[in-house]
């Protein structure tokens, strides 16, 4: 694909889903720059659990917010593929990078992503902690209850892609959001958001649901 052919397809994309995941930030209590920032990110793990890796479900670990508080609760797995690149070219807003980041989703580990969208780290293993700020989930991972853990433990929202192609978002230790990207995956996935009302909107080819208040 080239980069015309990308960056075409991000526009589109971007203002086909923005109304769809603003109501996710207000699940997550954020604002100002972090809010974009976490539209953004949560648009970019729907494309990753969705269109996967050649000919394969993927999933994959993103934090928003707090990097300092993600960093000191976290250690590097791998040699940070992100190291020693400038900040102007590790954008979420950026066509090109959103497809190096899908590539980079296949390790393991997870991606740290400033207020601003700016990805700071990648290949990151996050501490679990499961303290009584925790909602811990039976039935949901590891990558999931990593989720949790650090956005209790931070300030951060945490979203999860699953190799079932649900995308889950955290923030204050609670599970406050569920994306599938599919339709026809609801009839098979169980939902875990407390008290969630679930939405179908079929423009941008997810189900919602959000949890209460």
């Amino acid at each position: 694909m080239t980069r015309n052919a990308i960056r075409t397809k991000y526009v589109g994309t971007c203002m086909g889903y923005r109304d769809v995941y603003s109501r996710i930030c207000e699940r997550t209590v954020c604002d100002g720059p972090m809010r974009e920032a976490v539209e953004r990110v949560v648009e970019l793990a729907v494309e990753i659990a969705r269109e996967g890796r050649e000919g394969r479900k993927i999933g994959t670990l993103l934090t928003v917010g707090d990097v300092e508080g993600v960093l000191a609760h976290s250690r590097p797995l791998i040699l940070d593929p992100l190291y020693g690149h400038p900040r102007d070219v590790l954008q979420v807003s950026s066509p090109e990078f959103r497809e190096n980041v899908k590539e980079l989703a296949q390790l393991d580990g997870a991606f740290v992503v400033d207020a601003d969208g700016t990805f700071v780290a990648a290949g990151r293993y996050v501490q679990v902690d499961l303290t009584p700020e925790v909602t811990f989930i039976g039935g949901l991972g590891t990558r999931h209850a990593a989720a949790a853990s650090i956005s209790a433990s931070t300030r951060a929202v945490a979203i999860a892609a699953s190799q079932s192609s649900v995308v889950r978002v955290f923030s204050r230790g609670e599970l406050r959001a569920e994306i599938i990207p599919e339709l026809f995956l609801l009839s098979r996935e169980r939902l875990f958001a407390r008290d969630a009302k679930t939405e179908v909107v079929p423009e941008a080819g997810v189900t919602l649901a959000l949890a209460g208040p």
